[in-house]
């Protein structure tokens, strides 16, 4: 996948690292960020499907890391369904039996909604919610819905194929016309343009929480990435089992948060015959919509601000959190702080945390029912001072009996931005 294929390289970043701890008992159109690549995963076509799902399971190391089985007791995605706006979606690989929503499909990106093909929006949708039966990938929210919209991503060559296909403004403007309250965009471009920004801003109005890949080519020119960009868009960057921010992952003023995107495999390609090992912002951006759909499932009534907002809250960091890094933004997104741990202030209802600014406050998924019931002790905090919660700066010698992932010795933005609880206007760049 052209570009973005070329500047994912390993290493250890010279930007910052992150600790992972368990305490106690727990223009340029870029190409699609975040697709696989190297040596294939040593799963072939002739091994038993119980070795192959051993084997992939077992490199998903994020899943133990955040805690995924005890996430799991509280909240598993239930009642919340992510638009994947992608290279379309394959319903029919084992992992995502009856968890991709054909019917719901928008009318206005219908066409090969679910005919993926390069196989990575297959790869994201089961990141996301994926059983893992058959050997699949293990989705961080298995009981969230998937709605497929594909989109025309570079990587569709065939000349036929682009004419039928939804651009991506039209694609985004679908999936803001669907009932999913999550849009996840595994994807990028150098350059911003008014369509694409109109779409996303009719998306925000609607309510809806999206996460954007923010770029592959942090080693090299790093360009600002959009739909990442828009502030109406998380943008979200990549780390490693370690804690290593990967040195591809992009840096600027429109990162907002970091999840896992090192080492994360994926679907081969459109064969769907095997996965290969692969890291970009796409698997990042797919982790965090999956994180944000278990914390909105437990918690049904919020809307896309306050899910946000406590995700903000809970992120793992060791700077102010009125101080993002351009290379981390708020910090690594940890859920187990708020279902596991009861942390993070959701916050007014209809104020964007990361601009401030007044929102729509639609989105709310009242009327759903939670995927368990979220203990009392799990419940936030009614209220605290200016909204602040016990996040950024807990040690390793910290108490608390989940998991607690610390950025140690990370950059954080060198202009101070004052205020209250997330009274920071990021400046995010505009087209």
């Amino acid at each position: 996948m052209s570009e973005d294929l070329e500047s994912m390289n390993s290493g250890t970043s010279r930007r910052g690292r992150w600790t992972a701890l368990l305490v106690g008992r727990a223009g340029r159109r870029a190409s699609v960020a975040g697709a696989a690549l190297g040596a294939l995963v040593v799963l072939s076509t002739g091994l038993a499907p119980s070795a192959v799902a051993d084997d992939v399971r077992s490199q998903q190391w994020y899943l133990d890391k955040m805690l995924a089985d005890r996430l799991w007791k509280v909240s598993t995605g239930k009642g919340i369904k992510v638009a994947v706006v992608d290279s379309g979606v394959n319903p029919s690989t084992p992992s995502l039996t009856g968890k991709v929503l054909k019917d719901e499909v928008p009318a206005a990106a219908a066409y090969g909604a679910t005919k993926d093909f390069g196989g990575h929006g297959t790869s994201m949708a089961e990141l996301i919610a994926g059983s893992g039966a058959g050997g699949g990938l293990q989705g961080l929210a298995p009981d969230a819905r998937i709605i497929p919209v594909r989109a025309k991503l570079d990587q569709l060559k065939d000349p036929a194929e682009r004419k039928k296909t939804a651009s991506i403004p039209q694609a985004i403007r679908a999936a803001a016309d669907t009932d999913a309250q999550i849009i996840s965009m595994s994807f990028g471009a150098e350059y911003s343009n008014d369509e694409e920004k109109s779409a996303v801003e009719y998306a925000a109005k609607k309510g809806k929480l999206m996460f954007a890949a923010v770029g592959n080519t942090g080693d090299k020119d790093n360009f600002i990435g959009y739909p990442a960009a828009y502030p109406e868009v998380v943008g979200v960057g990549a780390s490693d089992a370690t804690g290593t921010v990967g040195k591809f992952s992009q840096s600027g003023d429109y990162i907002d948060l970091a999840a896992p995107g090192v080492n994360v495999p994926t679907w081969c390609d459109a064969t769907f015959k095997q996965y290969c090992p692969g890291k970009g912002t796409s698997q990042a951006a797919a982790v965090a919509s999956a994180s944000a759909a278990l914390i909105w499932s437990a918690h049904p009534k919020w809307t896309a601000s306050q899910v946000l907002r406590v995700m903000i809250d809970t992120a793992g960091r060791d700077w102010p959190k009125n101080q993002p890094s351009k290379y981390l933004g708020y910090g690594l997104i940890r859920p187990a702080q708020n279902l596991i741990a009861g942390k993070g202030n959701p916050g007014a209802p209809d104020v964007d945390p990361i601009t401030n600014e007044k929102t729509s406050v639609a989105g709310s998924t009242t009327g759903a029912t939670p995927s368990t019931s979220v203990p009392a002790s799990s419940q936030p905090p009614k209220s605290t001072s200016g909204g602040e919660t016990s996040a950024a700066g807990s040690s390793a010698k910290s108490s608390d009996n989940d998991q607690l992932w610390i950025v140690l010795g990370a950059a954080a933005a060198v202009v101070v931005l004052g205020g209250g609880a997330f009274a920071v206007v990021r400046a995010k760049r505009s087209s």
